[in-house]
């Protein structure tokens, strides 16, 4: 009896961690799935205005404005905003424009005006020059297949969707990038399920600023960026509007269609979610809690939970309980090979080498510590930062 307690914690242990992971790992599908090779519309198709801003987007902006101007799609133009870049964009830019200027138009987004946050005011600044019946925001990092427009517009139609996001591929290049960002990718299907997303009877709410196709009228109808111009998870606030607003919010798989290079170091992954987690999250933090509590669990207690088994597995004699010991090295390991498995199979849907699973100690800490940040610079009133300009987001 002595070991009863000991046992009784890790089979508890045992069997919430089975479920959990389960849980975690179990909403990747999206039903809803943007197919390669459909055909263009035939004419004359509806406009569709491509709004992409950019500030310091150097190393993108040019892989992705060439991509968006090779579109299938027959009737669409694509308007930049240059957020008062200091790098090499406005250069960049100037030389597209020259080179092809009936489908590209470059704007200058000028002084931010006070109570806005960058990305919507320049988003705002790309509808005022937009002539399309359907605005379809992008994101200067995101990378289109030449059919991205043509399929993502037409499911968009077939699913009646007023607001219509994808979910790309995401190119990991990095260390960090592979170790990190597949953990957060499965924090975000866990915390905003398509299927809830999808479902007009269901409060949740969230799109991908990476593409969102909307229609014009009813991104009018729900006061646009204007509505939104304090936030810095801009494409949250705007899916959240229009669902508030009673018209339909689709989140589909476009995988096939679109790719996405957040980020390529450590420090700019760590700036990038500090600044979103915690802003994004906000409504929800009891969800927010939890995933910093399976954070830590998967960080510390799991790794020593298993080397603490092993070495009292080891280390045991007659009596000193070997076959507890036994039973709570057993249960240790067989979670972790469950969990394994799983991230083995996200490594795999990454297109990254299985054994990034193995990283999930680190990469959960670092994950966690990103969650705990940017909480702190918001609770604190420090603000967050991106792109060289620090916000403090009121309410």
């Amino acid at each position: 009896m002595q070991y009863f307690y000991l046992v009784f914690a890790s089979s508890l242990l045992f069997l919430s961690g089975i479920v959990i992971i389960y849980l975690l790992h179990g909403r990747y599908q999206l039903k809803i799935v943007i197919p390669e090779g459909v055909p263009p519309p035939p004419s004359p198709a509806e406009l569709i205005s491509v709004i992409i801003p950019a500030r310091n987007e150097a190393r993108n902006i040019r892989r992705c404005v060439l991509a968006l101007l090779a579109q299938t799609y027959s009737n669409y133009e694509v308007i930049v905003v240059d957020d008062r870049s200091s790098d090499e964009t406005p250069l960049i830019l100037a030389a597209l424009q020259q080179e092809h200027p009936d489908r590209l138009q470059v704007v200058a987004s000028g002084e931010l005006p006070p109570g806005w946050a960058g990305k919507p005011h320049a988003l705002h600044m790309g509808v005022q020059q937009a002539h399309g019946d359907w605005l379809c925001f992008v994101d200067a990092d995101t990378f289109a297949a030449p059919d991205l427009l043509t399929a993502a517009f037409a499911t968009a139609q077939a699913q009646q969707a007023d607001l219509f996001t994808l979910l790309t591929s995401q190119e990991l290049g990095s260390f960090w990038e592979k170790a990190v960002l597949p953990l957060v990718f499965t924090a975000l299907s866990f915390g905003f399920p398509a299927e809830q997303v999808n479902d007009p009877r269901r409060p949740q709410a969230i799109a991908n600023g990476q593409f969102i196709l909307i229609r014009r009228s009813v991104y009018a109808a729900v006061g646009g960026h204007a509505a939104i111009r304090e936030r810095i998870a801009e494409d949250k606030a705007l899916a959240q509007q229009v669902k508030r607003h009673g018209y339909r919010l689709i989140v589909a798989d476009g995988s096939r269609v679109a790719s996405t290079r957040m980020y390529t170091r450590f420090a700019e992954i760590w700036e990038g979610w500090t600044k979103n987690i915690f802003l994004g999250m906000r409504d929800r933090l009891g969800l927010l809690l939890f995933g910093a509590f399976v954070g830590l669990v998967s960080a510390l207690l799991l790794p020593a939970w298993l080397l603490g088994g092993l070495i009292w597995f080891l280390l045991a004699g007659p009596q000193t309980g070997t076959a507890s010991a036994a039973l709570v090295a057993f249960q240790a390991f067989a979670l972790w090979a469950y969990l394994i498995y799983w991230r083995v199979r996200a490594s795999l849907a990454f297109k990254i080498s299985p054994l990034y699973a193995f990283t999930l100690p680190l990469g959960a800490l670092i994950f966690t510590a990103m969650m705990f940040a940017s909480a702190f610079k918001v609770l604190s009133g420090q603000g967050v930062t991106w792109k060289g300009r620090t916000y403090t987001e009121n309410g």
